[in-house]
């Protein structure tokens, strides 16, 4: 037993160290590489943990679990990671809410309601991320709409299921009948999916890091209850990692994560007009001007990610550093569906980290920006969010509308997901370059050569 708790005294040490690894790009493959080997001996320390038995279904599980998700992940494209991030979230929730559930059903916590708070507070939580996160999956895979889904009396309804599912786990701690573990673990998983349907994609990097948090908290709870130190360590850290990131995506956007919760963001629309016009250009002027531009900033969004263009990104911004252009890329903190997710798909592409500047680095430069290509980016760079009266005021904005010229590669005329006409697309240095972002810069590129 002492061998044991060692060996997981390794883990927890190996976990820690992988954690602070990935907090910087260029150490972040190895800090996973770290926390993987970590997961690996804490799976394998379990096998030697007294009176354990059911070999075969363990290693049956072990099996089928690491077949499927190696299979997805190395089919899965760079684009599509927000929501394979969602459903691997759900799924330690839903773990965490089975050993819950499976401990209760067997009466393990008889006599312990210490323990038996530790696992029920595991349990609602665990299957709340479950749920929730699944819902989150849907909404980006695009099985159902991202726009928030509201119904009259939500908000009642959602603190009513809580309310039933608390109290069901407050009867546990004196009767745990079958019947009442079963209703208590239906309410819980209903009310992730209540909870998820008024959030918005707008808000959907916010919500995939509050199930995380979640799911950590749950895993912590659990591990607590059954007395794995593995489960401790594990929760406990990601639980407080993701608990701060949800807290600075949150603040990122000027709105506190309660406000997320509450949802609706994104159906409310704006009064009034906006001043100017859309002025569209073609890809011939767009090359001309990038061409004689001494700094170039590119800004992606979600839209970048959905076609897929990061590669033709790279591609046009190594030609136009080759002609001695400066190229920068800038990066707003809840650009696409989830933390990090330009970070990402730009360094899949190839893209130097220096050249990636985050919004307080980059947007002092702005003024002296000859041109600024936004690519598929909306309510991140609106100028409506400066204004009192906006959905949008006060969320930090990548200040794009300083340049001295702006290109907006867009597919059509669309809003953002907060439902507010960007200022910035009718500003009198913007040009409109409408088609699919890929083909787009492909274009441009084979323009740019031409000059």
């Amino acid at each position: 037993m002492d061998l044991i708790q060692a060996a997981y005294f390794v883990v927890a040490i190996l976990f820690i160290v992988g954690l602070k690894r990935m907090a910087h790009p260029t150490t972040a493959k190895s800090g996973i590489v770290w926390a993987g080997w970590a997961m690996v001996l804490a799976v394998l320390v379990t096998f030697f943990w007294p009176d354990m038995h059911n070999f075969g279904l363990m290693l049956l599980a072990l099996a089928v679990g690491s077949v499927v998700a190696w299979w997805f992940a190395v089919r899965v494209a760079m684009t599509d990671m927000p929501q394979m991030v969602a459903i691997y979230n759900g799924m330690g929730g839903g773990a965490a809410a089975t050993i819950a559930a499976v401990e209760l059903l067997k009466g393990a916590f008889a006599g312990a309601p210490g323990l038996m708070t530790l696992a029920i507070l595991g349990g609602i939580i665990g299957s709340v991320a479950f749920t929730g996160s699944l819902v989150a999956f849907a909404k980006l895979q695009g099985l159902m709409s991202a726009r928030p889904l509201l119904f009259p009396g939500q908000k009642v309804v959602n603190a009513l299921v809580l309310v039933l599912a608390f109290a069901l786990g407050f009867s546990l701690l004196l009767n745990d009948p079958p019947s009442v573990i079963l209703l208590f673990f239906l309410l819980a998983l209903l009310f992730g999916i209540l909870m998820t349907l008024p959030i918005g994609g707008g808000d959907m990097p916010v919500a995939i890091s509050l199930y995380n948090a979640l799911t950590g908290l749950a895993v912590g709870f659990e591990g607590f209850a059954i007395g794995n130190p593995a489960l401790m360590v594990a929760g406990t850290l990601v639980g407080a990692a993701g608990t701060l990131l949800t807290v600075l995506m949150a603040r990122a956007m000027n709105r506190s994560v309660w406000s997320v919760l509450m949802g609706g963001f994104g159906v409310e629309q704006e009064a009034g007009e906006v001043q100017g016009s859309l002025k569209p250009i073609d890809v011939e002027d767009a090359a001309v001007m990038l061409a004689y531009a001494g700094r170039v900033v590119f800004v992606p969004g979600y839209g970048m990610a959905l076609s897929q263009a990061q590669h033709k990104v790279k591609e046009l911004a190594d030609l136009l550093e080759s002609k001695g252009v400066e190229v920068r890329f800038a990066i707003h903190p809840v650009a696409g569906r989830m933390p990090g997710h330009m970070n990402v798909l730009l360094a899949e592409a190839g893209v130097d980290y220096d050249k990636l500047k985050d919004l307080e680095e980059i947007n002092p430069e702005f003024p002296t920006v000859d041109v600024a290509v936004v690519i598929g980016a909306n309510d991140v760079v609106n100028p409506a969010a400066r204004r009192p009266g906006s959905p949008l005021y006060g969320m930090p904005i990548l200040d794009v509308d300083k340049a001295k010229n702006v290109i907006v590669i867009k597919r059509g005329r669309g809003k953002g997901f907060a439902g507010v006409e960007n200022e910035l697309f009718y500003a009198d240095n913007t040009r409109m370059l409408y088609g699919d972002a890929q083909s787009v810069l492909a274009q441009l590129t084979q323009a740019l050569k031409k000059l």
